[in-house]
């Protein structure tokens, strides 16, 4: 994770779902808005900053799928692919703002065809994994994702505001 010595390349934070709701295209003249949806999972909200580079993605994929936050029916934790779970990613370029007066700035985000390569990989780095976990297969799991630089639309239903953030 990231040192005090160095500034962090990416910020994810994590938020269990029992059930999310993304729009990823709004409706436009006579076409109706696009979603997608997970059942109970993961909502991964990430953003990458200046400096990232594709060799801190799949650190980043292991620790954000593997880390234990997702209660069972017992109440223990356990890592989305033990739940398992679905996976709902979000760019979430908010997440790199830094208050500024009374405004926020976003200038340590990384350039729009930067952040969009890295969000890419990202997601499919995520998919690889998930398809690879045999409990994550059988039990038809499924890794959704919005939309890189859409302002987008999120209905999300939780059994606790249980977030975390982690950065890279």
């Amino acid at each position: 994770m990231a040192g005090s010595s160095r500034s962090p390349q990416a910020r994810a934070l994590l938020q269990q779902c029992l059930h999310a709701r993304l729009q990823v295209r709004p409706a436009e003249g006579d076409s109706a808005a696009q979603w997608v949806e997970v059942q109970r999972g993961l909502v991964i909200y990430v953003c990458f900053f200046k400096g990232a580079d594709k060799e801190l993605l799949p650190k980043m994929v292991n620790t954000l799928l593997n880390v234990k936050l997702s209660e069972t029916e017992n109440g223990k934790l356990v890592s989305i692919l033990d739940l398992p779970g679905n996976v709902l990613i979000v760019p979430q370029a908010t997440l790199g703002g830094k208050v500024k007066g009374r405004s926020m700035q976003y200038h340590s985000n990384s350039g729009k065809e930067e952040g969009l390569e890295l969000y890419s990989q990202f997601v499919s780095l995520c998919e690889k994994e998930l398809a690879a976990n045999s409990k994550c297969a059988e039990a038809g799991v499924v890794v959704e994702h919005g939309t890189y630089g859409n302002k987008q639309v999120l209905k999300l239903d939780t059994n606790g505001p249980y977030t975390h953030l982690i950065e890279f």
